[in-house]
């Protein structure tokens, strides 16, 4: 059903102005040097580096917004809004913050070609620039763990429950969110963390409290996983990639499961009938959730049958396979 056009605010949803001006603000710590007593915009133009008149005109549009305020001319001061950008994670553009609200800028070339255009952006593809740049994986990191998504509160719910499970191996597990969530909710429960070395390495603070169940394994997904476990899962891992690395990912879940292994997928598959939605992770990397028919016929490429499918309590979609009758490891 389409909506009334006198229900739509276009103008709002055409300003481009205020999330560039917000991050601006955000990049440059306006709120703290305000709190400072910067509140003169002379000398928060020269504390900052900054154009005087440009400055003046990104305060007094936020300000215009509801965003600080402007107590007399030329004099700010902060907000409850204010506040909490200078608290809000992920919106300096001189981090990922920056990567992710650049990006969006290459969303012509991405709907034209259906490929991302990070590296025209960036020099690099998404990946390898995360790797040459380690302050930035860093924040990707922090970004995909307790900082940025929070740590997970909710179960991964098994189709034939959790009484048999024992090792849980977390595939592209980043900083261990997930899995130390998981271990808390199931005290016999050990678990294996998968991710590259340098990811790996900053899951000390997160996983603190479970670390004697835990075995860090800092490798890429795309080598053999550690062999034998109970339950592969993969959480935010698939929507990552396209079709072909997706296949070579579930392969190596594959390679590594006993017959009756659960492999549980969590992001990067979704109902038949969910309409399709726009994500960063297609601009950023060429990602793509797939519908759950097309899904099945990529894990059978890898050698995974599809077991179960449903939305659990937490409103997640999740997906379990088995390893195909015939396929050895």
């Amino acid at each position: 059903m389409v909506e009334d056009q006198d229900d739509v605010d276009l103008d709002r949803l055409l300003d481009l102005a205020t999330p560039w001006c917000l991050r601006v603000a955000a990049t440059l710590h306006l709120a703290g040097h305000i709190t400072d007593g910067l509140g003169d915009i002379a000398a928060l133009a020269a504390a900052t580096g900054c154009d005087p008149g440009a400055l003046h005109a990104v305060l007094g549009h936020l300000v215009a917004q509801g965003v600080f305020t402007e107590p007399s001319p030329g004099q700010f001061a902060v907000n409850a809004p204010a506040a909490r950008l200078a608290t809000t994670p992920f919106v300096d553009l001189e981090g990922i913050g920056g990567r992710m609200a650049h990006t969006w800028g290459t969303l012509l070339d991405y709907v034209r070609t259906g490929q991302p255009a990070y590296q025209r952006v960036f020099g690099r593809p998404f990946w390898e620039d995360l790797a040459a740049h380690p302050e930035i994986a860093a924040e990707f990191d922090a970004l995909m763990g307790p900082a940025g998504h929070g740590v997970p509160d909710y179960g991964v719910e098994l189709s034939r429950g959790w009484d048999t499970v024992r090792t849980v191996v977390d595939v592209g597990g980043g900083t261990g969110a997930l899995l130390a969530a998981l271990l808390r909710r199931h005290p016999a429960a050990r678990g294996i963390l998968v991710d590259l070395p340098g990811t790996v390495a900053r899951a000390g603070e997160v996983i603190n409290d479970v670390a004697d169940r835990v075995t860090i394994a800092g490798q890429s997904f795309f080598d053999p996983l550690p062999a034998g476990a109970d339950l592969y899962l993969l959480k935010s891992v698939l929507n990552d990639w396209p079709d072909e690395p997706t296949v070579a990912i579930l392969r190596r879940c594959a390679e590594a499961a006993r017959p009756d292994t659960a492999i549980a997928i969590l992001g990067g598959v979704s109902p038949d009938e969910a309409p399709r939605e726009l994500g960063i992770d297609m601009l950023v990397a060429g990602g793509t959730t797939s519908p759950l028919a097309h899904f099945t016929g990529l894990a059978r490429q890898a050698g995974l049958d599809v077991t179960a499918a449903r939305t659990q309590a937490s409103g997640r979609f999740v997906v379990e396979c088995r390893r195909a009758e015939g396929i050895t490891s």
